[in-house]
Parts: structure tokens; C-alpha cells; sequence
């Protein structure tokens, strides 16, 4: 199992410095992990340090708390893919959700998906603040958003992704579309397991450590 082509290498706290950055893509290159997750204003300088390379950059959008305005998110979106981003990890409005505006989510991930074009866009439900029911009405509404991953957490919450959720995610998904788990992936054996499900990309800031008690021959990269 190669799972570092499942990791998205993430760095995403408020003070987050530019030597931090460096070191994350220094490690990104070092175990060709299939992205890296970092907020807007990097996005420039990971382009350099990664430039020419296999790893792509993510970039989070309306983080973490997901309640500003479409219009804002839109414009940010448009402006970490002109800044070298590929793929964007966007978080819905959660009052929104709860106020069952379900169509209002479902534009602004529409939205989204249509500034970037065919970048990658992961949608973030935050699924510590949900209920089941809101859980599989996100899945739904991601698929007819035209968005490619449901991903479930920002890591900034109560919890992050559970095997409970996961599996809902999936069985709700049904394939449609990917599922990205993201929050409290810190050791291999979770890892492993999530991989196991079908999740198809890990949010996580131990990808070095999960490389480290990981079974890969670094030759097999």
C-alpha cells in the first residue's frame, strides 16, 4: 500500500510561519506525498518550492469556519488557483445547513466548482457539528454540486473524521463522488483502516510519522 499517495501533507494553524511551510514541502518532496493542504497566503511560495514536482497543492478556502459570504470564497478560490493552487478544500455554510438552506449550499458549491473550472474542488461538512440525517443530505448535495470529494472535517472542532462517519459517507455516496478524511488521522493502524473503507485521501500533519511506522520501501515511491 502506498500511502503516501494518500496523504495530503497539512499545515493549516494560525501561526503558521514560512520556515514551517518550507519544512512541509520539503517533506512533501522527500515522501512524494500526493499534496500538500495549506491555507491562501502560502500557496505562492509552496508553487516555488514545489515547482516542477508531482505534488500538488491544496488550498483551504472559507476556513475554518465557513460563513462568510459565496462571493468571498469564490474570489479566494480564484485567487489560490492563480497563485499556483490546483485543488481547492472549501467549508459550507453550517448555519446554512441547520437552517436547511439547502440550495443556498448547493450554489455556493456549484459556484465554487464553476471559478475553478477543473481543479479539484473537496467540499468540508464538518462532521462533528452534524447530525446523521445532515450528514447524508450533505453527501446528496455535494454529488449534484459537481464537486469531487466530500471531506469531513477542518480539524478545528470538537472532533475530526470517526469510522462512524466514514462509513455513512461512503455508503451514502455510494462512488459518486470521493471522500477525503481529514482530523485525528495520527497513526498508521487508523490510516490504514480508513484507506481499507475507500476513503481515497487522508488530511493529516503526521504524514512524516505515518511514513516513518509504515511498511513502504521508500524505493517503491
Amino acid at each position: 500500500m502506498l500511502i503516501n499517495k494518500y496523504i495530503d501533507h497539512t499545515v493549516l494553524k494560525a501561526d503558521t510561519t514560512e520556515k514551517q511551510i518550507q519544512q512541509l514541502c520539503k517533506e512533501a518532496l522527500e515522501h512524494q506525498f500526493y499534496a500538500i493542504c495549506i491555507n491562501g497566503s502560502y500557496v505562492p511560495l509552496a508553487a516555488q518550492l514545489l515547482k516542477g514536482s508531482d505534488v500538488k497543492i491544496a488550498a483551504v478556502i472559507g476556513f475554518p469556519l465557513g460563513a462568510m459570504s459565496t462571493e468571498s470564497k469564490v474570489f479566494e478560490a480564484q485567487q489560490c488557483i492563480k497563485d499556483g493552487a490546483t485543488e481547492i478544500d472549501m467549508v459550507i455554510n453550517i448555519g446554512f445547513l441547520k437552517d436547511k438552506k439547502y440550495d443556498l449550499i448547493q450554489q455556493e458549491i456549484t459556484a465554487i466548482k464553476k471559478a475553478i473550472g477543473n481543479n479539484l474542488l473537496k467540499v468540508i461538512i464538518e462532521t462533528c457539528l452534524l447530525t446523521d440525517d445532515e450528514k447524508r443530505k450533505m453527501c446528496h448535495i455535494v454529488i449534484d454540486s459537481g464537486a469531487e470529494y466530500i471531506k469531513t472535517s477542518t480539524g478545528f472542532n470538537s472532533n475530526g473524521a470517526t469510522p462512524e462517519d466514514l462509513t455513512l459517507m461512503l455508503k451514502e455516496v455510494q462512488g459518486k463522488i470521493l471522500v477525503k478524511a481529514a482530523g485525528g488521522v495520527r497513526d498508521i493502524q487508523t490510516a490504514q483502516d480508513y484507506i481499507n473503507m475507500g476513503v481515497m485521501r487522508l488530511g493529516t500533519s503526521s504524514g512524516v510519522a505515518l511514513m516513518e511506522n509504515s511498511t513502504i520501501n521508500p524505493s517503491s515511491y
